[in-house]
């Protein structure tokens, strides 16, 4: 069956507003007709189940950022990607284990100030790091005011937990030398002191899952350069893998998906990643070769992928923005287990785009099933 592409705002053509990724403005997109909700369709990719469409975070998230979880100046409680609001300028904070960091917008993340060091020896963290005490933050008055005004049950509530076990380890003794030598040298010093973040970590999901009927949770642990891992598959397996499962684990005890950001070419890392039952991998397309993985590893796990060879900062015309689309849902449609972002500032090439990957993976899926 053939799908129709409707023209920008066509008379009779039902409308949602969408705010767009990374800007202030918000912008008309196509409100389809759907068989099934999208939270559904969601869950049935998420399973490697033929869904109807491929899912988009455009319009079948409801995305809530770290920052947005505490009422108040909190740009950098866990320090994730601003999402928030507009950025330009660098600025410096503190986050909420009291470590200095530097906003980058070039580089379009937080970079862990220079000279900034918690704990000098590892082997004393429990002596030099204070976790934060998550009954002194205000979680109540943004939760109760978006479950009243924009809490959608027909989508899937996705909610960022912000920074992960490894990073935290990095951000304490001061970059990611000194956190691969506290791996090396004192193994058993950083399994307690990520045994311990994952303690905190299961305390904050217990309590934003408390507050939100959440369908997925993404979780920030980069693993490597664009070159290779950080650490070696021993580490991972004495060290690291543990208190990750345990964080994890705990997560999908609640129903809840697991999605798992982690930049850098983490290759040799995936089947671990399948042993941690990630339900979403979040990785670098320029670091790693996803289509293979997908064709490897797609029946286990799944992808969140930008359109296929798509060059950001980059204009792209209509008919190319719709075969990358297309070239994206044939790569990475097969048996589901694939969503996809859209990111544009044109309000008539993201209606288009929209339409297109509704309609195109519809048709994909119409014929898989």
């Amino acid at each position: 069956m053939k799908y129709e592409r409707p023209s920008f705002r066509a008379p009779g053509v039902p409308t949602e507003r969408k705010k767009l990724l990374f800007l202030s403005e918000e912008t008309d997109v196509p409100k389809f007709d759907y068989p099934v909700t999208p939270l559904e369709n969601f869950r049935l990719a998420a399973a490697h189940k033929t869904p109807y469409w491929m899912p988009n975070s455009m319009t079948d998230d409801q995305f809530v950022a770290a920052q947005e979880l505490v009422t108040g100046d909190v740009r950098g409680m866990q320090v994730s990607a601003d999402f928030t609001r507009v950025v330009t300028e660098s600025y410096t904070f503190k986050d909420w284990f009291n470590t200095d960091w530097t906003w980058v917008p070039s580089a379009g993340g937080p970079m862990l100030t220079p000279g900034t060091c918690l704990c000098q020896d590892i082997t004393a963290w429990e002596k030099t790091v204070k976790f934060p005490e998550l009954r002194e933050w205000d979680f109540t008055t943004f939760a109760d005011s978006f479950m009243k005004t924009v809490y959608d049950p027909a989508k899937v509530l996705h909610i960022d937990l912000g920074q992960g076990a490894t990073e935290r380890l990095i951000s304490i003794v001061g970059g990611y030398t000194e956190g691969m030598l506290a791996l090396a040298m004192e193994p058993d010093a950083v399994r307690d002191f990520l045994n311990r973040f994952a303690d905190f970590t299961i305390e904050y999901v217990d309590l934003v899952t408390s507050l939100y009927p959440v369908n997925m949770i993404t979780y920030h642990d980069d693993w490597g350069t664009e070159k290779d891992t950080f650490f070696s598959e021993k580490m991972m397996e004495e060290i690291v893998f543990g208190p990750t499962k345990r964080i994890i684990d705990h997560i999908r005890s609640k129903g809840v998906l697991f999605e798992f950001h982690c930049c850098g070419n983490i290759t040799r890392f995936i089947p671990y990643m399948i042993g941690l039952q990630v339900d979403f991998l979040q990785i670098q397309r320029r670091a790693v070769d996803i289509p293979a993985m997908k064709k490897k590893y797609g029946d286990r796990i799944g992808f969140n992928v930008w359109p296929e060879a798509l060059e950001f900062g980059v204009p792209h015309p209509k008919d190319e923005l719709v075969q990358k689309l297309r070239n994206t849902v044939d790569l990475y449609g097969t048996g589901g287990g694939a969503y996809v972002n859209i990111m544009e500032s044109d309000p008539v090439l993201i209606w288009d785009m929209v339409s297109e990957l509704y309609a195109y993976s519809r048709e994909f899926y119409d014929s898989e099933r």
